[in-house]
């Protein structure tokens, strides 16, 4: 398979995860293939490149320059790729599960999700607010952010 084909496997797998998300009744099994099963294949990909190619590749990541050689070996460019596809649908899966506890309609969590689709962050901040709006308008349980916040 050649690297253009394995960009495009990743991304088309990362893409269903999305539209589980978007479009599919938010069951268990549902937020367990988009949140946990899809970023886990993409994280072996990336994992199995990395481990074979990333040392070969020049560059490293101490400075802009070495950063810049360091993608321009098209495996590494592709697992690049997969790490980020397997962080973001990560990220939106938890999103998507803090907006539902919520009670944040599907409608509302679309351009969050988008967000999240296209830069993680925004979707991730962006996520947080509407969370943070809602509770405030209807005072409710509040969620720990992280498990350690829950001990």
């Amino acid at each position: 398979m050649s690297w253009d084909e394995m960009f495009g496997l990743s991304s088309a797998l990362a893409m269903v995860g999305w539209m589980l998300l978007l479009f599919a009744p938010r069951r268990r099994f549902v937020l367990a293939a988009a949140g946990f099963a899809i970023p886990v294949l993409l994280s072996v990909g990336y994992t199995l490149i990395m481990m074979q190619y990333f040392f070969a590749a020049g560059g490293g990541f101490d400075s802009i320059a070495a950063v810049r050689a360091l993608f321009a070996s098209d495996p590494v460019l592709v697992a690049g790729w997969q790490h980020f596809l397997a962080y973001d649908l990560f990220l939106g899966a938890w999103i998507a599960r803090r907006l539902d506890q919520a009670d944040i309609t599907r409608i509302l969590q679309w351009p969050v999700l988008g967000m999240c689709f296209m830069a993680g962050p925004i979707g991730f901040l962006f996520g947080l607010g509407l969370e943070a709006a809602t509770r405030i308008r209807r005072p409710g349980p509040r969620l720990p952010i992280s498990n350690m916040e829950a001990a």
